[in-house]
């Protein structure tokens, strides 16, 4: 762990080094228009030949020539009366994703220094981490397998606790940075230059960097996760499965396919989680690319139109949740420690359908929207602009949602947040495993000893003991079939099954004894 953490101490401390000299060729190709760079360029002499230590001060002075360059725009506009109403107006000045994404693309082309000639030192260090880390994990291989009861509830490190609320902190800053300020991370990006290049040939961005590190935490993580549920076939073969699906479909396919300047999404993803597989941009250049682009749309159309209702039929939503989607993998790796966060009040599980479905409709919604503009030419329904539509879901859902909220508040609300609150798939998942499904849990009440090891450790809020004590199967719209429930019951009294489709029957019947003066009758009777 100490080696962990040194590495750990160094990648982070990376951020705060290197040189910074403003490149004026990458601020005029990134800005590419010439009315806005001619107002940037009054003031680029401010930091022309000027040296920064690190890349918020670079930032920073980068982002006030932006500013003032902004201020002389709307000077201009006001003096041609053009005011906000008039869409010549925001194509004009510079608006924040574009100052976002010029600082980033600057702030790289402007580095030098330390970070640059020395990075395979930092690269080292990141291995470092990684064998830090298996150090720590492998060993535990020689004690218990499965779960012991050793006061994880009021650990420091897997509650909430002041280790896991620090990394709770670190995981939202890690995302908030990723989202709205790259620029910051750029020296990881940096890092990360010579794998992109071998992979794709292209040069490495944030989110080559997040799928990397991505992937590597679901590899180290399921590696643990293994080691704990060793004396699981269950909990071994998918914990296999996820760590294969965020490698081959979610990392590596998709450089290969970019390095042949093919379209490169990732091909487990499966709408309304991949929201913007009916974007016209993604549908334009997936149509262009021939064969293999129509392929890839026709394939991910039958995914969510033939594979999610056939699949979820006969193995409910644990084929895809649990199995396959990166989501899910992140969480059974990355986020075990924390599975016994989630609240398991009925309060939490009425919250919980309505968030989960009313996101579930504002991704058909706009859904349609973007299908109607598609083939209508037209940008707008009413007074819905698919643009604005789509960058506000994208902001809420997409980033605060499913990544700052869904993986950053793992140790505060448990390691499913996003997959039981928000995940638009998992409701359409849920649908139909609700209804139509012949996948369950079973319960065998006779054997219960009432320990709730299946509630606690159950990371979609369930009180599994409750349905068990009664004898009851389980079939919830949120159970993603994960199997911890029945790896960590001593007794074997929760089976997961593809059972006969006799559902209205079994998941209403109680079979749990009641015993009195009159003898023993079962408590349905």
């Amino acid at each position: 762990m100490s080696i962990f953490l040194l590495a750990l101490a160094i990648l982070v401390g990376s951020l705060f080094m290197g040189n910074f000299s403003l490149d004026a060729t990458a601020l005029e190709t990134s800005i590419g228009d010439d009315y806005q760079y001619k107002y940037i360029q009054k003031y680029t002499s401010e930091q022309i030949g000027v040296e920064h230590s690190n890349v918020f001060s670079f930032a920073s002075g980068l982002g006030d020539i932006l500013a003032k360059a902004n201020t002389d725009i709307k000077a201009d506009l006001a003096a041609q009366d053009i005011d906000q109403g008039n869409g010549e107006y925001w194509s004009k000045i510079i608006q924040d994703y574009k100052i976002t994404e010029t600082k980033y693309k600057v702030a790289k082309a402007s580095a030098t220094g330390f970070i640059i000639n020395q990075r395979n030192i930092f690269i080292l260090a990141f291995f470092l981490g990684i064998a830090g880390a298996l150090m720590y994990i492998i060993p535990k291989g020689q004690g218990v397998a499965g779960i012991q009861n050793d006061g994880i509830q009021t650990s420091s490190l897997h509650s909430r606790g002041l280790i896991g609320i620090t990394f709770g902190v670190f995981l939202v800053s890690f995302y908030l940075v990723l989202y709205f300020a790259p620029y910051y991370m750029v020296n990881w990006i940096i890092l990360t230059e010579p794998l992109s290049l071998a992979m794709s040939g292209g040069s490495a961005s944030q989110w080559f960097l997040y799928g990397f590190l991505y992937t590597v935490a679901v590899a180290v993580m399921g590696i643990r996760m293994i080691i704990k549920y060793r004396h699981n076939n269950y909990q071994l073969v998918r914990t296999v499965s996820v760590i294969f699906f965020q490698t081959a479909f979610a990392f590596v396919i998709p450089q290969i396919l970019a390095s042949l300047n093919r379209p490169a999404p990732d091909l487990k993803n499966i709408w309304p989680l991949d929201y913007g597989f009916f974007y016209k941009d993604n549908l334009n250049t997936l149509m262009s690319d021939g064969t293999l682009g129509y392929a890839m749309m026709i394939w991910g159309i039958i995914l969510f139109v033939v594979g999610v209702p056939l699949f979820t039929f006969f193995y409910g939503k644990r084929w895809y949740c649990s199995w396959v989607c990166g989501c899910g993998g992140l969480a059974e790796t990355l986020g075990d420690p924390y599975r016994q966060q989630s609240d398991k009040t009925t309060k939490a599980w009425r919250i919980e359908r309505w968030v989960i479905n009313g996101v579930l409709g504002f991704a058909v919604l706009m859904t349609g929207l973007f299908l109607f503009t598609f083939f209508t030419g037209t940008e707008s329904i009413l007074m819905f602009s698919s643009g604005n539509v789509k960058t506000t879901y994208g902001f809420l859902i997409s980033s605060m949602f499913a990544g700052v909220v869904g993986t950053g508040f793992y140790p505060l609300m448990g390691n499913r947040v996003w997959c039981r609150f928000g995940c638009p798939l998992a409701g359409y998942f849920g649908i139909i495993q609700k209804f139509r499904s012949r996948f369950r849990i079973t319960t065998n009440s006779g054997q219960c000893i009432s320990c709730g090891n299946c509630s606690t450790y159950c990371e979609m809020g369930i009180d599994v003991r409750s349905y068990a004590q009664k004898g009851q199967d389980i079939v919830r719209s949120s159970c993603v079939g994960c199997g911890v429930c029945s790896a960590v019951c001593p007794r074997g009294v929760l089976k997961l099954e593809n059972a006969d489709f006799d559902i209205n029957v079994r998941t209403q019947e109680l079979r749990a004894l009641h015993i009195d003066s009159n003898g023993v009758t079962l408590m349905n009777e």
